[in-house]
């Protein structure tokens, strides 16, 4: 399984043209880093490749197991197994956390109240969230920390083919990271195949990237081996 990016350029509404012929292979069970500055376009890249409706790709190909994504909305690309974990959550009040999920779930697959609810405390308890959150509103009145733990557990949950991780690591305080860090390998061992959307190095350290893709003024400039973290981490992105 595959998801291939070929040569995409992305247009916000308003803005014009933001991501500027971007290629990006991630392979199931891999982790692949998009690095890059502020405003070098990649949370447009991301928005665009799942299909957010203020976000247009104008050119190229998206093909997730063959399956072209173009053509699809949001929902539709998510059904095909594509994540997107944002970099700020919203809360949700009136809908837990529990019915969000199993809703999420049976949109895909039904199942049974039992297993869901097991597979539920199961994935919580990996990523120490307390039980109470499962009848919590989703997201409301959380910290950044948790929400970002929320979206970890929907990946988890979810168990899509390919997951956008958009600065999933902001915010956090080195045990939440390591927690974060921990719910992504897990859901790599399970065949998911994850982009990891960041500007630093902290994250790579626990989570470790095949391929490092970066992203300068909405083009790829660069894509290497994991050890360009270290230079860029030394010398910055003035350096690539």
């Amino acid at each position: 399984m595959t998801f291939e990016v070929k040569d995409v350029k992305v247009k916000e509404k308003g803005w014009g043209e933001i991501v500027k012929g971007v290629n990006i292979r991630v392979d199931d069970g891999e982790i692949v880093a998009l690095m890059g500055p502020n405003g070098s376009g990649k949370s447009s890249l991301a928005f665009g490749l799942m299909g957010h409706p203020s976000y247009e790709i104008i050119e190229g190909k998206v093909k997730l197991d063959g399956t072209d994504l173009r053509g699809l909305k949001a929902h539709e690309r998510s059904k095909e197994g594509l994540f997107l974990s944002f970099q700020n959550p919203i809360g949700i009040s009136g809908v837990t956390v529990s019915n969000f999920l199993r809703t999420a779930l049976n949109a895909r697959k039904t199942i049974e109240i039992a297993e869901f609810l097991e597979l539920l405390k199961e994935k919580m308890k990996l990523l120490k969230i307390d039980q109470s959150f499962a009848d919590r509103y989703i997201n409301d009145g959380f910290s950044g920390g948790e929400k970002k733990k929320m979206e970890i557990l929907q990946m988890l949950m979810l168990k899509p083919k390919i997951a956008i991780l958009d600065e999933t690591d902001s915010g956090l305080d080195v045990d939440a990271l390591k927690i974060v860090a921990k719910g992504i390998n897990e859901a790599v061992k399970a065949g998911t195949g994850v982009l990891i959307i960041t500007h630093y190095k902290r994250l790579l350290d626990y989570v470790k990237p095949s391929r490092v893709y970066v992203m300068v003024k909405g083009k790829i400039v660069k894509e290497d081996g994991p050890e360009i973290v270290d230079l860029i981490e030394d010398k910055g992105y003035d350096s690539i």
